[in-house]
């Protein structure tokens, strides 16, 4: 069977590509790092992959704000990206990747392809680099939780994390739509707030999709948890396996091939 190929789409400042390549390579694609350079000159075509990846990292050094550069060219340069999601295609997009869909005017989606949110900096006003309990929305139907549990653990890093919306209205429209698919909690599954909810995020907001569920943004890093010897606690957890988070990679190959 032939593995779908995976675009993992990278510029200066992108420290996580590795990774990220290697997780796909974990969950059967066959990964491609690729300067968003090589794109925009033509050296090879967006929809010659079945899935796309923005990995993250710090691209041109979050200059004028995090993947503010970037999604810039995202948006005037890259805009058949817009079409790559409307094809149903995955499309993830990981830390600096989910400030970059997010400032691109991808996520949250509207009609018009206005930005209505964005990531900005950590209440702690610090680099917030730990694990944290997320709560998934498995009635959102996304494609890339397909057999996870509702509660999962991952890690965070970054200092621009904390999710906010334009209006209310956006807020309501991303519920509507079953749009939020993850949120920070505590030990027993409920909102809280620092440390719990490391960066101040409205709603406790970790990752959102679009409503048809096939592109993903999320601040914590799945492809910092695809074995089981990657979390601290891996001595006493006998029951994992493998890190709960190769099956979002894992998910979203199975979808390629379909």
């Amino acid at each position: 069977m032939k593995k779908p190929r995976v675009l993992v789409l990278r510029t200066a400042g992108t420290n996580c590509d590795l990774e990220t390549a290697s997780a796909f390579k974990m969950a059967g694609g066959d990964p491609e790092l690729l300067h968003v350079r090589d794109l925009l000159k033509g050296k090879a075509k967006l929809f010659d992959f079945g899935i796309v990846a923005i990995p993250g990292g710090f691209s041109y050094g979050d200059d004028v704000g995090a993947g503010r550069i970037f999604a810039n060219e995202i948006r005037g340069q890259l805009r058949e990206l817009k079409g790559f999601i409307r094809s149903g295609r995955p499309v993830i997009g990981i830390c600096n990747g989910f400030q970059v869909l997010v400032k691109a005017g991808i996520l949250p989606q509207t009609p018009s392809g206005e930005q209505v949110a964005s990531l900005t900096f950590n209440d702690s006003a610090r680099f917030e680099a730990r694990w944290v309990r997320l709560r998934i929305n498995l009635q959102s139907g996304s494609l890339f939780v397909k057999g996870l549990p509702e509660m999962i653990e991952l890690p965070v890093a970054h200092g621009e994390g904390k999710f906010v919306v334009k209006s209310p209205k956006v807020l309501e429209m991303l519920k509507k739509t079953r749009s939020i698919l993850m949120q920070y909690v505590n030990e027993e599954g409920k909102f809280a707030g620092y440390p719990h909810n490391p960066n101040g995020s409205l709603f406790n907001i970790a990752a959102v999709t679009n409503p048809e569920g096939n592109c993903l943004g999320l601040m914590p890093h799945p492809e910092r948890y695809v074995t089981r010897w990657h979390h601290p606690n891996w001595t006493r957890q006998t029951f994992c396996k493998e890190g709960v988070g190769l099956e979002l990679f894992r998910n979203a190959v199975n979808h390629a091939l379909n």
